[in-house]
């Protein structure tokens, strides 16, 4: 399908987050070379330190977050653009009082998830 809602498709709650959905928007089935997923992270919530083997290319939509990227720590909001190169480890913790949500786009590449420190 080329066009449909964001609004019509399943969120799934992220089992290593907390307060944290995921909506894959364009999957493997449907683009040959990227997925588009959109995250939704309610307030306090966030993901811990963890590693993809693929990078990843984001867009904030709205609020506002910090994210760790590597020895590195930011504070991310709406309009910003962050890229996390693959085997990176990174953390998200939504600040403020409405959700945190962005768009990442990752290669259709086999991935791997894996906690740091756990």
């Amino acid at each position: 399908m080329s066009v449909r809602s964001a609004e019509s498709l399943p969120a799934e709650e992220v089992t290593a987050g907390s307060g944290t959905r995921r909506q894959v928007l364009i999957g493997p089935d449907e683009g040959p070379n990227f997925a588009l997923r959109r995250f939704i992270m309610e307030p306090g919530g966030g993901m811990p330190l963890h590693t993809n083997q693929v990078e990843h290319e984001q867009y904030v939509l709205r609020g506002r977050a910090t994210v760790v990227i590597g020895d590195e720590t930011h504070a991310v909001k709406a309009g910003d653009v962050v890229f996390i190169p693959g085997g990176t480890p990174h953390s998200y913790a939504a600040e403020g009082e409405e959700p945190f949500e962005f768009l990442c786009v990752v290669p259709n590449q086999p991935d791997r998830i894996d906690l740091v420190g756990c």
